[in-house]
């Protein structure tokens, strides 16, 4: 009998509590889908960045990747790529305005820490 590795991990192994939209982000998503009948909603990732760590990524999607795992909320679809997991599952994903500003927020339970600027985070 084989014994799992303890020191290895592999995210298609793993039961994610998923991410949530607000229905702010998702009339956002699709709002900026709605200027490109090919785009199909919003690519979440995650890249090394800043100096907490890691910073969000957001791309329009016009095309899936097989690895993409799918979050819908009133039409809306936010697709996620499963390396990305691990840093932000259980994330809810709100669109806010903040006076003239306007931008997607992450309220993200796994950052332990943000930079001073509020561009990236870290993990523990």
């Amino acid at each position: 009998m084989q014994t799992a590795n303890p020191a290895s991990f592999s995210p298609d192994e793993f039961i994610w509590k998923g991410l949530t939209l607000t229905d702010s982000a998702a009339q956002q998503i699709k709002a900026l889908a709605a200027n490109d009948p090919h785009v199909l909603g919003l690519r979440l990732g995650v890249k090394q960045s800043g100096c907490a760590g890691f910073g969000y990524t957001m791309d329009l999607v016009k095309e899936p990747v097989a690895d993409d795992l799918l979050f819908t909320h009133q039409g809306a679809t936010l697709y996620v790529p499963l390396q990305a997991m691990p840093f932000i599952d259980g994330t809810q994903v709100d669109f806010v305005r903040e006076g003239l500003n306007q931008v997607f927020k992450f309220n993200n339970p796994k950052a332990q820490h943000a930079c001073g600027c509020g561009e990236s985070f870290g993990v523990e």
